[in-house]
């Protein structure tokens, strides 16, 4: 199982799971699941979207988290603009899932916005 010491671990895993065809053309949102140890469980893509845009549903999200029974996630989720600057939706979700995952006590470790060539860390920027 792969070991997630860093956003940049974070993001080499996710470019490794994402169609290098599709990753410029549509919005996809996936979350890594990791035990306790911070390795990865699984990667779930939660939504598929359009190109400007995905719905995220934040009781998928936890429905696999606690199928998987990880005790943290990253939230992934790429920009076909090839900017990484987040949105005022970007924002909104990873405060609710940061919220909803205290509850659970399932911890929200981090969320990147990524491209081919870079990426956006919200915990890395001191946005978490």
């Amino acid at each position: 199982r792969p070991f997630i010491n860093s956003s940049k671990t974070a993001y080499q895993l996710a470019l490794q799971s994402w169609n290098p065809d599709t990753i410029e053309f549509f919005e996809q949102f996936k979350i890594l699941l990791l035990n306790q140890s911070s390795k990865v469980l699984g990667i779930y893509e939660v939504s598929s979207g359009g190109i400007s845009g995905t719905v995220v549903d934040l009781r998928l999200i936890f429905a696999s988290a606690l199928k998987a029974n990880a005790v943290s996630l990253i939230m992934i989720h790429n920009h076909p603009s090839g900017q990484i600057r987040p949105s005022e939706a970007d924002k909104q979700i990873t405060r609710k899932v940061r919220e909803a995952g205290s509850i659970l006590d399932i911890k929200l470790l981090d969320h990147l916005i990524i491209t081919p060539e870079t990426y956006y860390s919200f915990a890395d920027d001191g946005a978490l």
